[in-house]
């Protein structure tokens, strides 16, 4: 108890509002709060992205293009220019060579003080100008003497609002580093944890990261190696890591209506199937199923491999929906994957007269009527669709389970709004979330304590691995002989470009341009096109008549990523290949070997090629394992993009890593159940510190 008040207190100690602090008015005080600042405590937590030197003075006559470095000289002269645009110039030397000053934005009194004679210390990116090295905008101040002091610390770049410069945020964090000597900020890492692990405590982390001594190691800094480094992203991963768990632990006690399938239609679907499940889709199904005969919302993580037939178990939970006489909305990114899901679902359940919807934005306003109606009065049960069925105006008869395919490309709000329709009726729904970009299992472990996880590792029966080759763009002309072999021989193809219109600074093939080119240079073969921009109705017609076999030739952007289900497809070309993530590759390349034919991914690419185009390259070639791709993908780019804000619905990862840090993830988890079961009053604080307003969104998958 004694323990536990003392916490209340630190914590009411730590809440000192920002206007606390010398020089903060309301104004400030709002513009700090777009940084995630409210009070005094948060602003030692807003880190650097990256350090700066200027512990020492370089010599102009040193200097090369690219570097930031600090400079000292006496002005020579000092000039208003007018090339193109009014501009003050400075040109300033200390013996060794000149360096030219160049500012945009000046004031009168700016121009008055930067006079011949006047000794300038200078900071910024040195560049070639038209009359030698110049720095444009630098910060500077004047010296009154020779040996005036340096920085004895490196000089932290933090992250900016509108209002808020480097040095106004650098005097506030000053203030607040000053505070930690009488107010110390409270550590919620009990110390058997944080000493066995070498990690230093929380003050001494942050006054380290904040003033790094000038001796520091800048690599170990630049690669957030440095132990008060880790020792920050540690607490971190902890917070995020325990708030997902609590929103689990908090879904369990949340309402849902179970689905009893009355009507049996999940049997009959799984019957009236052409195919056989394979032992994977039967193992994640029971999973399902088992949670949704439960009145606790299920919240389930589908993960598996292109092609391995995820949306087979998702079409069986929403038959069980339906059977139990209730509603189930299945939402996909992009209107030509939620056609492609309609379409299946579609012949799918036609057999057992259950009819299902559509609905996208692009509808037209009859049939978009006709369905919300029917939608609305809970005549149709089964309803897929783009983000449009959040939209203000869509009302569900009863909706009690959400269907969310390809779910990163999901907004965490989105996903909210689309819950929220589902609760009229006080019960929470089932959400079921799919994906095809697999995870490791520690990795998803911590990303996604809040989910259950089901993992479909087995492809079906039949599939040949696709082999896929890699070629210099020179060899183009070959590769164009090839479409042609393959066309005769009755099988269909993908040219897959990145951009619709040209580019002229990255030097794409426009898609457009490419199937002009090819249709002329390939007169024998049928040439169809599809982008995103194109109307729906002109793109809806090309996928069908490329599904029908009328196109023998499909040239598209990344639009047919996901989705496209063409058996009869075994020929893939990635134009400029090596701009391509890894993950999106492995999409693309998923496109093809749906059937029994041996199929082949052409993989294109421009030289030079950097080193990590040359690593993406190699592991492509290497695996057609969507974990293995997963794991070198998050080796080579990290998990920003797999595991941002997009996906766990909580603010994003300000100092840890995920891939980085892989090491710590065991011990974040153990620690998490030590507080969950002996510090539970340190968690709030914790949440607080790293997530702030975010933590509302862990309810959501």
């Amino acid at each position: 108890m004694a323990e536990a008040a003392t916490n209340r207190a630190s914590a009411r100690a730590e809440q000192r509002p920002i206007t606390a602090l010398r020089g903060v008015g309301s104004a400030l005080a709002e513009r700090l709060q777009r940084l995630g600042v409210t009070q005094v405590q948060d602003l030692l937590f807003v880190l650097p992205l990256r350090y700066e030197d200027r512990t020492r003075v370089w010599p102009i006559g040193s200097l090369t293009p690219g570097t930031r470095a600090a400079v000292e000289g006496e002005i020579q002269l000092t000039e208003v220019a007018y090339r193109k645009r009014r501009q003050l110039l400075c040109r300033i030397s200390d013996g060794s060579g000149f360096l030219t000053l160049r500012f945009f934005y000046f004031s009168a009194a700016q121009q008055e003080r930067l006079t011949r004679g006047t000794r300038l210390r200078c900071f910024g990116e040195v560049r070639r100008g038209p009359f030698g090295l110049e720095i444009v905008h630098p910060e500077y101040r004047r010296v009154l003497e020779q040996a005036a002091p340096l920085e004895d610390t490196l000089t932290p770049i933090y992250p900016l609002t509108e209002g808020v410069p480097q040095g106004r945020l650098r005097a506030l964090i000053g203030q607040a580093l000053c505070e930690l000597e009488s107010r110390s900020v409270r550590d919620w890492i009990p110390p058997q944890v944080s000493e066995p692990l070498g990690l230093p405590p929380l003050k001494d982390a942050l006054t380290y990261v904040h003033t790094p001594p000038r001796e520091a190691q800048q690599a170990q800094l630049a690669a957030g190696r440095h132990p008060a480094q880790r020792r920050l992203a540690f607490e971190e991963l902890l917070a995020h890591h325990l708030t997902l768990k609590l929103r689990k632990r908090a879904a369990k006690t949340d309402p849902a209506s179970p689905l009893v399938d009355r009507e049996g239609l999940a049997r009959r679907f799984i019957a009236a199937l052409p195919f056989r499940l394979t032992g994977a889709q039967a193992r994640a199904l029971r999973d399902v199923d088992a949670d949704l005969a439960a009145s606790l919302p299920m919240v389930r993580l589908l993960q598996g491999d292109v092609g391995c037939g995820k949306t087979v178990v998702a079409a069986a939970a929403a038959a069980r929906a339906a059977g139990s006489g209730l509603q189930a909305a299945l939402m996909a990114p992009t209107e030509l994957l939620a056609e492609q899901h309609w379409r299946t679902f579609r012949n799918w359940f036609q057999p057992l007269g259950l009819p299902v919807a559509l609905l996208s934005g692009s509808q037209p306003a009859r049939l978009r009527r006709s369905a919300l109606e029917t939608i609305a009065s809970g005549e149709l049960r089964i309803i897929v669709g783009t983000h449009a069925l959040f939209q203000e105006g869509i009302e569900f008869a009863q909706l009690a389970l959400v269907i969310v395919d390809e779910q990163h490309r999901f907004g965490v709000q989105q996903r909210l709004r689309l819950q929220e329709k589902a609760q009229k009726h006080g019960c929470f729904p089932h959400q079921l979330i799919m994906t095809a970009t697999p995870i490791p299992r520690t990795l998803a472990m911590t990303a996604y304590a809040d989910l259950d996880i089901s993992v479909i590792d087995e492809l079906p029966p039949g599939r040949t691995p696709v082999k896929t080759v890699v070629v210099p763009e020179q060899r183009r002309d070959e590769v164009v002989a090839r479409i042609v072999t393959a066309c005769r021989a009755g099988r269909q193809v993908y040219w897959v470009c990145p951009l619709i219109d040209e580019s002229d600074e990255l030097r794409y093939q426009a898609a457009e341009e490419t199937a002009t080119a090819l249709a002329q240079a390939l007169p024998e073969v049928r040439v169809g096109l599809v982008h995103g921009r194109m109307p729906p109705a002109k793109k809806d017609e090309a996928m069908l008549a490329f599904q029908a076999g009328k196109i023998q030739l499909l040239v598209a952007t990344t639009v047919i990523e996901v989705g496209v289900d063409v058996s009869n497809a075994t020929l893939m070309v990635v134009e400029n290949a090596e701009r391509m993530g890894l993950a999106q590759l492995h999409q693309l390349r998923g496109r093809v070997g749906r059937g029994t034919e041996a199929s082949t991914c052409v993989l294109l690419y421009r030289a030079p090629l950097s080193e990590l185009a040359r690593e993406r390259l190699k592991a492509i070639r290497e695996t057609n394992d969507g974990f293995e791709i997963a794991r070198r993908d998050l080796e080579l780019r990290g998990p920003g993009e797999l595991l941002g804000t997009r996906q766990t619905g909580l603010a994003q990862l300000r100092v840890a890593d995920l891939m980085r840090d892989a090491d710590m993830l065991p011990r974040v988890q153990e620690t998490a159940e030590l507080l969950l079961a002996s510090y539970p009053d340190n968690i709030a604080a914790l949440a607080a510190r790293w997530i702030g307003s975010g933590e509302r969104y862990g309810r959501v998958g």
